[in-house]
C-alpha cells in the first residue's frame, strides 16, 4: 500500500508521530481484503492484534510518499503472524512483526478454511 504523509500524520515538527506507523500498517492489512473485494470482518469474526514488536528506524516527514509492505510469516489455526515494513523509496523507515488472533464475539476461534486459503493465495 502506498500513501502520502499528510499534516495530520505528523507532530509540530512535520515528523510522523510514532503511533501513526501502526495506523499505516493497519490500513495496509485492511487493504489486503479490500483489494480482493472482501471485508476485514470475515465470516462473523475479525482479526485483533495480540502481540507486536516494532522497530522505529528512521522518520517519515510531511509530504513523503511511503509504502507499507506486508509478508505472511506464519498461518496457524486461530492466528497468524505478519511482518510489515514502511519504506520511503529504498529506505526502510519502520518494521513491525505482529501476531493477529481471529475472534468471534470477543473469543478466539479457528480461522475458517476459506480465509486461510485467502491468506495463502495472497502471500504464497
Amino acid at each position: 500500500m502506498k500513501t502520502r504523509v499528510y499534516y495530520d500524520d505528523t507532530d509540530a515538527g512535520g515528523v510522523v508521530y510514532h503511533a501513526n506507523y501502526l495506523k499505516f500498517c493497519e490500513r495496509a492489512r485492511s487493504d489486503l481484503f479490500y483489494e480482493k473485494g472482501k471485508s476485514p470482518a470475515v465470516n462473523g469474526g475479525h482479526f485483533v492484534v495480540k502481540y507486536l514488536e516494532a522497530d522505529f528506524i528512521q522518520s517519515a516527514k510531511l509530504g513523503d510518499v511511503i509504502e507499507v509492505k506486508t509478508k505472511l510469516l506464519l498461518l496457524k489455526n486461530a492466528s497468524l503472524i505478519l511482518q510489515q515494513e514502511v519504506w520511503r523509496e529504498e529506505v526502510k523507515l519502520f518494521a513491525m512483526t505482529s501476531t493477529l488472533a481471529y475472534v468471534k464475539e470477543g473469543k478466539p476461534c479457528k480461522i475458517d478454511e476459506e480465509t486461510k486459503a485467502f491468506f495463502r493465495g495472497f502471500f504464497i
